[in-house]
């Protein structure tokens, strides 16, 4: 019994080989013109009458001697050339469960201090605000954080952090540049991104019934175009439900997303300024005096 091995090539198989060689000949031998007009001379080098090789100036020809310790102790191989342009990425080292690849990230700040919007100017240069590194496991939209979920591939999820975390980064470095503290434009644009994330959830939550029947006409659609192209043009029917879904979804999750941002930033402009410590009064006044104080001694300014 046969094992195979001669099995007779196929006739469609041979033409189809055929046809490949056919265009790619032309390609590779376009390539090899190419890469020789474009070579260093002194990879060539020309023979006499008998073959062998005449040597060039300034080169160096190895001896019988050397060619055999060359080939004993493994050190002249091919192919020997190394890959250009490769070079090692040393960077901070960030934990497996932190789902970021900005190597300048930054804690997130504290909230008790506040400063108060005051003393604002026309955009001047500040330096960049490094962006916010997010809690383990999470996703990180301004001040708002979720778990990532299950189904959520750890590239993406870091893509999404990365995307998030450089447009705060963006909107602060905006805000110090008209001359607002740290502290308040820290508080600003995490508030402004996470309200708009919420929005834009809200957004699309309310147009997922509209959503399904944009994708279930989309994908009538898709199949209807594609049925005489089958079994290949069967692909526009889940094509064209995504289009569908998404013609209806993404309107309205931006609608949310700028009514959303437009309240966080008010809700963090308009926010009250908290203070380091107690004010020069009370330190100047005993305790009896009738000043709030906190646990810590403190008054409560907000």
């Amino acid at each position: 019994m046969g094992t195979g091995k001669h099995r007779a090539v196929s006739p469609r198989r041979t033409r189809m080989g055929s046809m490949v060689v056919a265009g790619a000949v032309p390609v590779v031998l376009t390539l090899v013109g190419t890469g020789s007009a474009g070579a260093e001379p002194g990879h060539y080098r020309p023979a006499d009458s008998s073959g062998h090789l005449v040597p060039v100036a300034d080169e160096v020809v190895p001896t019988a001697g050397t060619e055999a310790a060359g080939q004993s102790d493994g050190s002249a191989q091919w192919p020997g050339a190394e890959a250009p342009n490769v070079r090692p990425y040393e960077g901070v080292r960030i934990p497996d469960d932190i789902l970021s690849s900005l190597q300048w990230a930054r804690p997130a700040p504290t909230s008790d201090y506040l400063a108060p919007v005051e003393a604002l100017h026309a955009p001047a240069p500040v330096a960049p605000v490094p962006p916010i590194a997010p809690p383990p496991g999470a996703l990180r939209f301004g001040d708002v954080q979720v778990d990532s979920p299950e189904w959520l591939p750890r590239e993406q999820a870091i893509q999404i952090n990365d995307g998030s975390a450089s447009a705060e980064a963006n909107l602060a470095t905006f805000l110090d540049s008209v001359g607002m503290e740290r502290t308040r434009s820290d508080r600003v644009a995490g508030q402004t991104l996470g309200a708009a994330a919420i929005g834009a959830a809200a957004g699309a939550a309310f147009a997922s019934p509209f959503a399904l029947i944009g994708a279930g006409v989309g994908g009538a659609m898709g199949l209807a175009i594609g049925a005489p192209f089958a079994p290949i043009g069967l692909a526009a029917a889940p094509l064209g439900a995504a289009y569908g879904f998404a013609l209806m979804a993404a309107p309205l999750a931006g609608i949310g997303a700028g009514i959303g941002a437009g309240i966080g930033a008010a809700a963090a402009l308009s926010a009250p300024p908290r203070a380091l410590g107690p004010a020069p009064e009370a330190l100047a006044t005993a305790p009896e005096a009738g000043h709030p104080k906190s646990a810590a001694g403190t008054p409560v300014t907000g």
